[in-house]
């Protein structure tokens, strides 16, 4: 299998986060070239007519792309340690959250970054309003994320799970539009000092 990812993009990492957490090495990662727009080629089009990254090549040319549809694809291959739970309820405790966090947190934090810095310009309408709107709907996710982890060890409940990895991808990504969780949130620091002693962290 192929993983197709880029540097420094959160939704990559959130694959070679989940493969470092399970000790898969038998993929092989390829690294596209976001600015240089590799992933706007006819051929990377063919694996995903998104051009986004991830995207997961099988041996027979089967390609996944989105990361949680990848996440799910491994976590059936490799089901130790479960990253998505074990049990109904736990499943479903963290996939809302994952989702939670998907849509109020890395999608505005990656619409601020696409608006407000206009990064890819030369190949999108940038509406720098929307940037800012953003901005102000990622803000307003932080302090629903210290609730919780004034209540619980890691983000979906007592389990680190890819939730925990999402949320992780998302917060260090949001440092490129100068969004912090700073010392107004005691719970989210205590969370980001236990992940970052996580052998995945460095993914």
């Amino acid at each position: 299998m192929k993983l197709y990812s880029a540097p420094q993009a959160p939704n990559p990492r959130r694959v070679l986060m989940v493969m470092a957490e399970k000790g898969i090495t038998d993929i092989d990662v390829i690294n596209v070239d976001l600015m240089k727009g590799d992933n706007l080629s006819a051929e990377f089009r063919a694996r995903n007519p998104l051009c986004k990254v991830p995207v997961l090549e099988l041996d027979d040319g089967t390609c996944i792309s989105e990361s949680a549809a990848i996440i799910c694809y491994l976590e059936s291959l490799y089901p130790q340690p479960p990253l998505l739970g074990s049990m109904p309820a736990e499943k479903a405790i963290i996939d809302m959250w994952d989702r939670r966090l998907e849509n109020s947190f890395m999608q505005p934090v990656g619409f601020c970054f696409q608006h407000g810095t206009g990064f890819f310009k030369d190949r999108m309408n940038v509406v720098p309003a929307w940037g800012e709107e953003s901005m102000l709907q990622a803000q307003k996710f932080l302090p629903v994320l210290e609730q919780q982890l004034q209540q619980h060890p890691f983000i979906a409940g007592e389990h680190f799970s890819v939730a925990d990895i999402t949320a992780l991808c998302t917060l260090e990504f949001a440092r490129v539009i100068k969004l912090r969780a700073g010392d107004e949130y005691p719970a989210i620091q205590r969370w980001y000092s236990a992940m970052q002693q996580r052998p995945s962290y460095n993914a």
